[in-house]
């Protein structure tokens, strides 16, 4: 069985560690992502560099918007990124392939360098520049667009990062020689460039190492989703009175009596592009606090390693060493409702439900469970898609074996409070968008008063006993121990 970087390599776990890089997995995207702020914030100096290089690409883009037309041409060039997909991080959630940096973040990021943020490299509030400021206004610049822009701008030193271990630490019989766009930019041609490395190889293609050290979980640490819930925080850190009075009157004055979340987003984004330098003090305050995202962050990765490495790699083992995992027969949906049971089995019967909790808490995130599953089906003839839309609204898996054999699989929580309404709809139109007929919904809970409510929502809707509902019990207080089971 093999999942992830170390196997495939053959390379020790600990060896990995010891070099300072990410044991990826190469069967699934990891929700890890590099965060430009550990680059500025660090004390080593080839990250500070790095930092360095990001700005200067960046006052590049400034000085061409000012001074030529950007083309669409030009905006594809030096905008529009792929994702650098071969680190294996992301938010794809099934193998690597992101949709990287389209058209909507291009003109986003070239219009704030050209309009609103004209003192990009000039700020006097803040003690350095960041590539963060320019996604903090327009919704839907998140997380990701920001972490693939960054990857991108520093492929180079990952390219070279990678190659240095592999040289080291791998045979090399895994290993092969190869040219790989985007690189490194010339300043001077303003090109992006191709250069040649020896790197890990495998599925027709490289794999890179990232460190550790530059990862993160959940959100930037400079991000619009913090500045908006601490937007009550910011105004009264601002020396100037008349700014400060202006900022919340004008702020106050987009919101109505009852305002929704969506309102004072709204309200938000008004109030920043009518006052930018508010994000000056913002992120400020975010410098100020850099040891914190630091050791925000090496929590997040730890934790991650914990989860999607060992714990995750742990059940992948448990049912790999059993023949029956492998013994299915029938057409997608029968393989995907064995696999199911054999796993429910596993969490409810044989220890497997301790994987969902951390520090005694259950997990609160549904692609936690999403990422389990995919794991389980490396092993599958049959084509296993994520996050699959077909103009309906994504779907969490579809599994299938060509265009005639086809199952739909959701995962919920049964915590999640849209159950009902998503048990009652929503595979419903998949399936029509799909163009099938099977369907498995799969719920996990963790107390007896979830598993209350669930009984109580199939109650109404008539499914209970049906054997497209999968009911997976990971109650950690309802397991009897080995001497009085």
């Amino acid at each position: 069985m093999k999942l992830y970087f170390s196997d495939f390599f053959e390379v020790s776990p600990q060896v990995i560690e010891e070099y300072g890089a990410f044991d990826i997995s190469l069967i699934n995207d990891l929700p890890l992502f590099i965060d430009p702020f550990l680059l500025f914030n660090s004390k080593k100096e080839e990250y500070q560099q790095l930092h360095t290089n990001i700005l200067k690409y960046l006052y590049f883009l400034k000085d061409k918007s000012n001074t030529i037309k950007i083309t669409d041409g030009l905006l594809k060039a030096w905008y529009q990124f792929p994702e650098v997909k071969q680190n294996w991080f992301g938010f794809c959630e099934d193998g690597n392939g992101g949709s990287g940096l389209g058209k909507e973040f291009a003109i986003s990021l070239h219009e704030n360098l050209q309009n609103i943020f004209n003192d990009f490299g000039n700020e006097k509030v803040t003690k350095g520049t960041h590539l963060e400021k320019l996604c903090l206004i327009k919704e839907r610049v998140g997380k990701d667009n920001i972490s693939d822009f960054t990857t991108n701008l520093i492929h180079g030193y990952l390219l070279k990062y990678t190659e240095t271990f592999a040289e080291k630490y791998i045979d090399e019989k895994y290993l092969k020689e190869i040219a790989v766009r985007g690189a490194n930019f010339n300043y001077e041609r303003e090109v992006w460039e191709t250069n040649r490395f020896k790197l890990p190889f495998i599925n027709n293609d490289y794999v890179l190492l990232t460190p550790r050290d530059m990862l993160t979980k959940d959100e930037t640490w400079i991000s619009r989703f913090d500045l908006l819930n601490r937007f009550a925080d910011i105004p009264p850190a601002i020396s100037n009175v008349e700014l400060r009075e202006q900022i919340n009157n004008y702020f106050y004055s987009m919101i109505p009596e009852k305002p929704t979340q969506r309102d004072k987003q709204e309200a938000l984004s008004k109030t920043i592009k009518e006052y930018p330098e508010l994000i000056d003090y913002y992120i400020k305050n975010k410098e100020d606090h850099g040891d914190t995202a630091e050791k925000i962050s090496i929590d997040k990765v730890l934790f991650s390693i914990n989860k999607y490495v060992k714990q995750f790699g742990e059940l992948a083992k448990i049912l790999s060493s059993s023949t029956n995992f492998y013994g299915f027969s029938g057409d997608t949906y029968e393989e995907a409702h064995q696999r199911l049971i054999f796993l429910k089995d596993v969490i409810e019967n044989k220890d497997g439900y301790k994987i969902f909790y951390s520090n005694g808490i259950p997990i609160q995130k549904e692609n936690d469970l999403q990422i389990l599953y995919r794991l389980t089906w490396f092993a599958s003839s049959s084509d296993v898609n994520r996050e699959v839309n077909n103009g309906r609204g994504p779907v969490d898996f579809k599994i299938s074996r060509g265009d005639s054999d086809k199952t739909l699989i959701e995962f919920k929580l049964a915590s999640n409070t849209k159950l009902k309404r998503n048990l009652e709809k929503q595979v419903e139109i998949y399936q029509q968008a799909n163009n099938t007929k099977k369907s498995i919904k799969v719920i996990l809970y963790f107390s007896e008063i979830e598993y209350k409510k669930i009984n109580t929502v199939l109650n109404d809707l008539s499914l209970i006993g049906n054997k497209d509902i999968v009911l997976i019990d990971a109650r950690k207080d309802n397991k009897p121990s080995a001497s009085t089971a």
